[in-house]
């Protein structure tokens, strides 16, 4: 992760100056055994399966990207001169660590693996993506998934 000192200037400023939203409640889920887990991977990274249209900065939707989706047809349409993609053109796993969640489903440490993965653009402003994050809660609650793994970026 860059350090803000190490971002420069004028995108420091703009960095720093934005607010973290505040919420009127935070709904309290009770925890289920890791064996009952269903679990989804949520990146930031903008990722997009090969031939869809890329994810734009300040884009508020995001994208499904099914589990079955090859490595090599995931791409990364998050573009900064602050971001490094040696390791996750090395390694998607790096940033979308699907792998090591069917390890975990094969070994029985969690009960399941999703079977469709998601992800945002990063470069959006947090209270812009609420409507889509509020949408894409209820489809993954409707899909059974009671678990999921935020891969910030």
């Amino acid at each position: 992760m860059v350090r803000l000192a190490d971002v420069p200037e004028p995108e420091r400023s703009v960095i720093a100056e934005l607010e973290c939203p505040t919420y009127e409640h935070s709904p309290f889920t009770p925890a289920s055994a890791p064996a009952e887990r269903h679990v989804a991977l949520v990146s930031s990274a903008g990722f997009i399966v090969r031939g869809e249209r890329p994810l734009l900065p300040r884009e508020t939707g995001y994208r499904s990207i099914a589990a079955s989706v090859a490595d090599k047809d995931v791409l990364c349409s998050h573009v900064s001169t602050n971001f490094d993609r040696t390791g996750f053109q090395q390694d998607l796993s790096v940033m979308l660590p699907r792998d090591r969640l069917r390890e975990l489903e094969q070994d029985g440490t969690i009960g399941k693996a999703a079977e469709v993965h998601y992800a945002f653009m990063g470069a959006t402003e947090p209270g812009q993506m609420e409507r889509s994050a509020r949408e894409l809660g209820q489809s993954m609650l409707a899909l059974g998934v009671n678990t999921v793994v935020l891969a910030p970026v």
